[in-house]
């Protein structure tokens, strides 16, 4: 997502980076045209007469499998603007940060389209014409607090836009659009079967509409990373998620558009949001990170936004505890109070169990290490959820946990995870 106030400093970047470019350009040019004057494709020709220099007729095919992957999704890729109403005054001197203005032209209170200013642009992806209606997936933080919201087209129409549902856990978000003009849909791809090293492409609005249907190219550079998910509000860490990780160039503004794959299939959808919380977090340091760009896997994608068009909401369950992982207990914590067998050394630890919650009836208690659910192995907190939202609510999933050193089995109903129930799960 791009803020877009306080864009000034990256435009003057932008041309700063392109001024050198065409320097470097100049500079090779110099030397290629001393070292030879003149190359067997007639590209460089060396007279003695002055000013009669002349454009190559060399014609180069550039019909690569990029630029067909493009042209088959470039016209499903939109720009999307949240718009909000400006602030008339700010006493924290932080307004241009979190995409205010210090201007007070607009000292309205009303709320009415006219007082509404672009407060940040993403991206996002049709994926669905039906019904009259064009459907679009994007990121939850790119609609994220917006009053309205607008979508560009390839071609340059501005469309309002509706909101069908969002979700903040996965960073998820389906708007709808009128259908009349949409000429092109995106589809979905397995992402269950990519493989590392192989191509992969982001299209997008880097640093906004200015720059819309941007192409850039790289590979997967991981299947399933893990990174930390933060609060937009709070900025506390909620929890993991599992993404794939690109060194395609994916910058600001690219946030909701599709990562694809060489045949032009949505792999991913990328997120900014959780390509800052990775590298923000890995690291005390102030050191810049190139290449790691991160999208939310598709086969994902596919399942929330099914649940958001027909409910407007994900309904998950829930086990209702609070949990650490067992690998950030120490092992002297781990043998005195946990009091589990050292070849025990992947788990979640039950920090507190819900009243009548779906694991207090199965039995779970607090210090309990849960090391199975539904089968599969459960080395942290991620695994667990990643295995539980796999199941809906009304299953009974089994469960394998230790309890005062001794392993034991069980078998959980699941129900919805409401504010009844501990938020961490």
């Amino acid at each position: 997502m791009q803020n877009k106030h306080g864009s000034s400093l990256i435009r003057t970047a932008v041309v700063a980076v392109v001024a050198a470019v065409i320097g470097g350009g100049v500079v090779y040019g110099g030397a290629n045209f001393f070292n030879s004057g003149s190359d067997s494709n007639g590209s460089v020709v060396n007279t003695s007469k002055a000013g009669s220099t002349k454009v190559s007729n060399v014609k180069v095919s550039t019909n690569s499998q990029v630029s067909n992957v493009f042209n088959h999704t470039k016209n499903s890729v939109v720009s999307v603007v949240n718009l909000q109403k400006q602030s008339s005054s700010d006493s924290s001197g932080l307004s241009e940060y979190f995409g205010g203005s210090n201007s007070s032209s607009d000292s309205s209170s009303s709320s009415s389209s006219k007082d509404l200013t672009e407060y940040s642009e993403g991206s996002g992806v049709i994926y669905k014409k039906a019904s009259g209606k064009a459907y679009i997936v994007t990121n939850n933080h790119v609609v994220s607090g917006s009053e309205k919201l607008e979508v560009i087209l390839s071609n340059g129409t501005k469309l309002d836009a509706k909101k069908v549902g969002t979700d903040s856990v996965t960073d998820l978000a389906v708007l709808s659009i009128d259908s009349a003009k949409v000429t092109q849909v995106a589809s979905f791809g397995n992402s269950d079967s990519i493989k590392v090293g192989e191509p992969a492409i982001a299209i997008g609005s880097p640093l906004g509409s200015e720059y819309a249907t941007s192409v850039t190219q790289g590979i997967i550079s991981a299947k399933k990373r893990t990174v930390p998910v933060q609060d937009e509000t709070t900025g506390q860490e909620t929890g993991e998620a599992t993404v794939i990780q690109t060194d395609a160039a994916i910058n600001p503004g690219n946030s909701g558009g599709p990562l694809l794959n060489i045949q032009g299939q949505v792999i991913g959808i990328n997120s900014m949001k959780l390509s800052g919380t990775g590298t923000s977090s890995s690291s005390s340091s102030n050191a810049t990170v190139e290449g790691m760009g991160f999208a939310i896997p598709s086969n994902e994608v596919v399942k929330i936004i099914d649940q958001l068009v027909s409910n407007g909401k994900v309904v998950r369950p829930a086990l209702g505890i609070s949990m650490v992982d067992l690998s950030n207990i120490s092992s002297a914590q781990q043998k005195s109070i946990l009091k589990i067998p050292s070849s025990v050394t992947g788990g979640v630890v039950v920090m507190s169990a819900k009243s009548n919650s779906p694991a207090s009836n199965a039995g779970l208690k607090k210090y309990d290490v849960i090391t199975q659910l539904a089968g599969k192995k459960v080395d942290s907190s991620a695994d667990l959820r990643s295995e539980l939202y796999n199941h809906n609510v009304g299953d009974t999933v089994s469960v394998k946990y230790y309890h005062d050193g001794q392993e034991k089995s069980g078998s959980i109903k699941l129900s919805e995870n409401t504010s009844q129930l501990d938020i961490t799960d």
